[in-house]
């Protein structure tokens, strides 16, 4: 697998974290996870970030996090559900390594996310509603950063690194071959 980091996007309950773990130990690279770096950086959870800087002002840690993690080499980075709302995440993250999209449907997603309270974009009072808004309105963006789309379902953490593997030699080889 050649050098350069693997970003993760997608929806909040796509598996980011859990593959992006798995598959930082498959590919023998460091793991990072940008909610991750700002929760220790704040010494807050990302609903209190939230709760007082609103969404604007989480969005800008947010970045500052993704260029830091960007200049870094041959990591495998977990990014959150709406770090490709800004066109410049979008662009340092292609400029910086390969961005894989975890595609996952609503049904799978909301499986996942509806008994986390620890989401503030899902503070509603029609939370699936919500997720099903944000997906249609995030799905073009995660195409326009992504190198990759991957889909995500029921398969295993290991079946899913599996195809995360192949798809992105699959990418390498045709960028080699042209």
């Amino acid at each position: 697998m050649g050098r350069g980091n693997i970003f993760l996007v997608g929806m909040m309950g796509a598996g980011k974290t859990t593959l992006g773990k798995a598959l930082a130990q498959r590919l023998r690279r460091e793991f990072v996870d940008t909610d991750r770096i700002l929760v220790e950086r704040t010494g807050v959870p990302v609903a209190t970030v939230f709760e007082i800087e609103g969404e604007a002002g989480f969005r800008r840690r947010e970045s500052g996090v993704l260029a830091e993690l960007a200049r870094r080499e041959d990591c495998v980075i977990a990014t959150g559900g709406g770090v490709i709302l800004a066109e410049e995440n979008r662009r340092v993250m292609r400029e910086a390594g390969t961005v894989v999209y975890l595609r996952a449907r609503i049904d799978s997603l909301w499986e996942r996310t509806r008994h986390d309270t620890t989401r503030p974009l899902l503070s509603t009072p029609d939370p699936r509603g919500t997720l099903a808004a944000l997906l249609e309105e995030r799905e073009p963006l995660y195409r326009d950063a992504a190198h990759l789309v991957v889909d995500t379902g029921s398969q295993s953490a290991n079946t899913l690194v599996n195809r995360v593997v192949a798809a992105l030699r699959g990418h390498e080889a045709a960028r080699n071959a042209g």
